[in-house]
């Protein structure tokens, strides 16, 4: 993996109802993340946060039942233009949600650089909504199907190109939570998920090993994007939509230490780690320790 590693926060907090997830980026800081990989020996540059444009009006208000829209496009295109310089100076991206409205600038930015960018999407959600399917209008519900072209015209037309990627090179891991317009949709463009029921009955290993021989020869880079959500929430309280019965904090090791030694990660974010729903920074902690085994940490 690229040793040239640059972090960007987003303090997003607009594309869902629960303050407190704009603290995330800060609270992945605290929790020792620049200091735990300096000792992997990366180059580690911190680019401090995206600033995020505040709501002029209520925040329940609504335009194409899409909750703070033009907020969150215009925090989406200062993400993307980051994020695609960090690409170009040939540094690996490092995101930190905020919500996972941020995924689509920061596919926006890293997508432009590949032919076929291939996508772990590792989450209890499929974030696959629109404006016309989401039963809240929260926007962190709809970036995957954004990055596919699927939306409103100022969410799919972040950074001038869409869409960012296709259907055919995505994986979803952990989801437990699919609103019925997303199984649609997972059916008509034949996305690739492995729920729960999946993960129990395969087990992690088999899981990650299907994952990255779907990918290798398919894709020319691969994004994570992982939401602590996909993990159950006794191992990571501290975000916004939890979902019981998730992924625990040893499968979550397993599958970034081999997601490591596949070599295929090219870009992260981390994302919906909120401190004010958190128990003493529990979920920025495991977060961290995620980055840890993403970056070569092993017990071996």
């Amino acid at each position: 993996m690229n040793k040239q590693l640059s972090v960007i926060g987003v303090p997003m907090d607009l594309g869902q109802m629960r303050r407190g997830v704009d603290m995330g980026p800060s609270a992945i800081r605290y929790a020792g993340m620049v200091e735990r990989l300096e000792q992997l020996k990366y180059n580690i540059e911190d680019l401090g946060d995206i600033e995020i444009p505040r709501p002029k009006q209520n925040t329940d208000e609504k335009q194409d039942n899409l909750r703070n829209l033009n907020e969150i496009a215009e925090g989406s295109r200062r993400l993307a233009k980051a994020v695609d310089e960090v690409v170009e100076n040939k540094r690996f991206p490092l995101v930190l949600g905020g919500d996972h409205s941020i995924a689509m600038g920061t596919l926006a930015g890293v997508a432009k650089h590949y032919e076929n960018l291939g996508v772990i999407w590792y989450d209890a959600h499929g974030d696959l909504n629109t404006g016309d399917s989401s039963p809240s209008g929260n926007i962190h519900g709809m970036p995957l199907a954004v990055s596919l072209g699927i939306g409103h015209e100022k969410l799919t037309s972040i950074h001038d190109y869409e869409p960012k990627i296709k259907p055919e090179n995505i994986v979803i891991i952990g989801a437990r939570s699919l609103d019925e317009g997303e199984r649609v949709l997972i059916e008509e463009k034949g996305i690739k998920v492995y729920t729960m029921h999946e993960v129990d009955r395969m087990g992690m290993t088999q899981v990650m090993e299907e994952t990255v021989d779907y990918l290798k020869d398919r894709t020319d880079g691969v994004h994570l994007s992982l939401d602590l959500d996909g993990l159950d929430p006794n191992e990571a309280p501290g975000v916004g939509t939890p979902v019981m019965g998730g992924l625990s904090y040893r499968e979550s090791h397993l599958a970034m230490e081999m997601l490591h030694q596949s070599g295929m990660i090219t870009s992260a974010e981390f994302v919906e780690v909120n401190p004010i729903l958190d128990e003493k920074n529990k979920t920025a902690s495991v977060a961290v320790g995620l980055m840890g085994s993403l970056f070569g940490e092993s017990l071996k």
